[in-house]
């Protein structure tokens, strides 16, 4: 007899608000409905009442681990609109910060992933090596979090050829807690029994549902918007795609791990291109968005992100459209948990590093002729009027 097993809103081993309903028979998980909506921020419609320069700072707070991933792909599609390239300089910067990031994010899930299946000596190591990463992004920008780094044109500060060896060091001081990192995950014959053929996505799977990054080359896919459709410095400097075949989890782990030693190899790229350019030359001055359309893509930790801006020639965009990794790849549960056991579900639903913030959106329409029913001043004016609902409900 089948019954369900509720996982959210809201649940210990995912980070936000979601809810997945397990259709279970006995332990086996044999169908999964995916609820997702309880986030919804309105970023983009609040980015068409903020000018250009302001909405790369609203962009940075879709996601805070990811803070940098969403201003990347948007200057990128202000940049293609205005048909501008950006100096050198900053193009070596820009792909520093977000390499650092990949980092950061990658140590973060590999914490997460531990703590979820009971190591917790891999989440305490990865939750006071990660400050190391937030160090140096501290050192280059001022800030751990929402570096405030890009703008269109350029970037907002310079590495100066006095702070270079020291980054250059702290970074690679990282290469051996990666070494501890990778001996943990892949030398472990326990890490192995619990995470080999567990919520296993094949390649077939993972094309029809269009997932990206890591999930992606974990399955087998080799894709990475870095090499493939090269912006910033990508297209000047040497890395690998770790891909890999088998679509579990254990794979979708490893594929993190290996893809940080190539963010190293990144870094210390752009770090050797910066000390032979000339200091200060860091954007190309932008005084007018003239009509039109662009888009921007960035390979982020968790995949391509994908922004549309829409130019009337005024100061603020009348149109932007954001597409996160986590769109494409939560819907991937629907086949990779069922088959697996209750408690294997919820590390696969993991597995893909969801991030809810950057993927929620909400549409009300009429079924019958598919037309928008509430427009923006109305889904505030219910959420207020739910807000006091609440609250007058809890003073009672």
């Amino acid at each position: 007899m089948k019954k369900i097993i509720p996982i959210g809103p809201y649940h210990p081993l995912q980070e936000e608000p979601e809810f997945f309903k397990l259709y279970v028979d006995g332990e086996t998980v044999v169908d999964i409905e995916i609820e997702i909506g309880y986030n919804h921020r309105g970023i983009e419609q609040i980015s068409t009442t903020k000018h250009y320069d302001q909405v790369t700072f609203a962009v940075e707070r879709i996601c805070g681990i990811c803070s940098t991933s969403h201003p990347f792909a948007y200057v990128n599609a202000v940049e293609d609109l205005l048909g501008i390239d950006i100096p050198i300089r900053a193009k070596y910067i820009r792909s520093i910060i977000g390499e650092l990031e990949r980092l950061h994010s990658h140590l973060l899930w590999l914490g997460l992933a531990g703590h979820f299946i009971g190591y917790n000596t891999v989440w305490m190591w990865s939750w006071k090596y990660r400050e190391s990463v937030c160090d140096i992004l501290e050192l280059i920008s001022g800030n751990r979090q929402h570096y405030s780094m890009f703008k269109i044109g350029g970037v907002r500060k310079d590495i100066t050829k006095e702070l270079i060896p020291q980054v250059e060091k702290m970074c690679n001081d990282l290469v051996a807690i990666f070494d501890m990192f990778k001996g943990a995950v892949m030398d472990d014959p326990v890490i192995h029994a619990r995470l080999k053929g567990v919520g296993v996505l094949t390649k077939e799977d993972a094309i029809k549902y269009c997932v990206v990054g890591p999930t992606a080359r974990a399955s087998g896919i080799d894709i990475d918007v870095r090499r493939d459709d090269p912006y910033a410095a990508y297209g000047m400097v040497e890395f690998n795609i770790p891909v890999l075949n088998n679509g579990d989890v254990f794979d979708k782990a490893v594929v993190r791990i290996l893809e940080m030693y190539e963010s190293i190899k990144i870094i210390n790229q752009c770090l050797s291109g910066l000390k032979k350019e000339p200091e200060g030359n860091i954007e190309t001055k932008v005084d007018f968005i003239q009509p039109g359309e662009g888009i921007g893509r960035h390979e982020a930790p968790r995949g391509e992100v994908f922004h549309y801006i829409r130019s009337d020639g005024s100061n603020r965009p009348v149109r932007h459209k954001i597409r996160a990794p986590s769109y494409m790849n939560v819907a991937s549960n629907k086949v990779a948990a069922v088959g697996q056991t209750i408690s294997d579900a919820a590390i696969t639903l993991a597995a893909v590093d969801p991030c809810y913030c950057c993927t929620e959106r909400t549409t009300v329409i009429n079924l019958n002729n598919k037309k928008s029913i509430l427009c923006w001043n109305d889904l505030i004016k219910l959420s207020q009027e739910k807000t006091e609902k609440l609250k007058n409900n809890y003073a009672k």
